[in-house]
C-alpha cells in the first residue's frame, strides 16, 4: 500500500561555528524555554526545526502544508524526501517518490545538457532503459534543441530552468513532494509547465505540497497540516481547516 507515515519525528540541526557566537548566545538567552533555538550541554547552538511530528497519509490524500516563514515546511519536505534523517522518531515511505523541492539539484554546469539528463535520471532512480525512453520527450518539452549537447554553463538562466523542470517532471511518481507551485520560464513555457504539473497531479497517488497560497491549497488539497515553530498546530481535512485557520 502506498503511504507516508511520520511517527514522533524531531529534526535538530547543531551549529558548530564559533563565528558571531556572542550574538547567537544573546539571541538564545532572550528566548523562552520553548524557543526555536536552544543550546546543548557543550554550548553548541541547536536549531529544533521539527518537533514531535505525527501524521499518516494514504492513497488519494493530497496534503497542503502551511505556516509562516521559518515554521519548518521545507525541513519537513526534505525529511520526507530522505535528505534529512530524523533526529528522533521515524519516517516510513512506501511508494515511488518524485521531488520538486529544488529542481536544479544535481545539475553540473560543466556537463552537457544530455549528460546532465542521464545523470539526473540515475539520481531519480530510473534505469538506463527508462532514461533512454524519455530523452526525446525531455528535449522537446525543454525546447533546447541542439543546445542539449552543449555545456550547461553556456545556457541562459531560463534554459537551465527549462532543462531542470523537464527532467524533474519526466517521471510519474506515486508520491509527489512539491515546495510551492512551480511556474518557470517565459509566458509560453510557464503555461506549458502548469499544464504538465496538473497532469502530474492526476497520476499521483499522494501529494505533499508546501505553499503560502491558501487559495491554491483549497483548490488542490483535501488535507491540511499547519506548522508553527516546527510543531503541528493542526492536521486534518480541508473542511475543518477552513473553519479553524482559513
Amino acid at each position: 500500500m502506498i503511504s507516508v507515515k511520520c511517527s514522533n519525528v524531531d529534526l535538530i540541526f547543531p551549529i558548530y561555528s564559533n563565528k558571531d557566537r556572542s550574538l547567537k548566545n544573546n539571541i538564545i538567552n532572550s528566548l523562552s524555554p520553548g524557543g526555536f533555538l536552544k543550546k546543548n550541554k557543550r554550548g553548541h547552538i541547536l536549531v529544533h526545526a521539527l518537533k514531535n511530528i505525527n501524521f499518516d497519509l494514504y492513497e488519494g490524500d493530497k496534503l497542503g502544508i502551511v505556516g509562516p516563514n521559518g515554521s519548518g515546511k521545507t525541513s519537513l519536505l526534505r525529511a520526507l524526501n530522505g535528505i534529512y534523517p530524523p533526529t528522533n522518531g521515524s519516517i516510513s515511505v512506501s511508494g515511488r517518490v518524485g521531488s520538486l523541492i529544488d529542481i536544479s539539484t544535481g545539475i553540473d554546469e560543466e556537463l552537457s545538457g544530455i549528460e546532465n539528463l542521464n545523470f539526473r535520471g540515475l539520481l531519480m532512480g530510473l534505469s538506463r532503459g527508462e532514461i533512454e525512453s524519455k530523452i526525446d520527450e525531455i528535449i522537446n518539452f525543454s525546447g533546447l534543441g541542439d543546445f542539449i549537447n552543449l555545456p550547461v554553463k553556456t545556457y541562459s538562466s531560463g534554459m537551465k530552468l527549462r532543462l531542470s523542470f523537464a527532467i524533474s517532471t519526466s517521471i510519474n511518481p506515486e508520491i509527489l513532494i512539491l515546495d510551492e507551485w512551480l511556474s518557470v520560464g517565459d509566458k509560453d513555457f510557464s503555461m506549458a509547465s502548469e499544464e504538465r504539473l496538473l497532469e502530474l497531479l492526476k497520476n499521483t497517488n499522494i501529494l505533499i505540497m508546501a505553499s503560502h497560497s491558501i487559495d491554491l491549497i483549497k483548490r488542490i488539497c483535501n488535507k491540511v497540516l499547519v506548522l508553527n515553530k516546527g510543531h503541528i498546530d493542526f492536521f486534518g481535512p480541508i473542511e475543518s481547516a477552513r473553519e479553524n485557520y482559513f
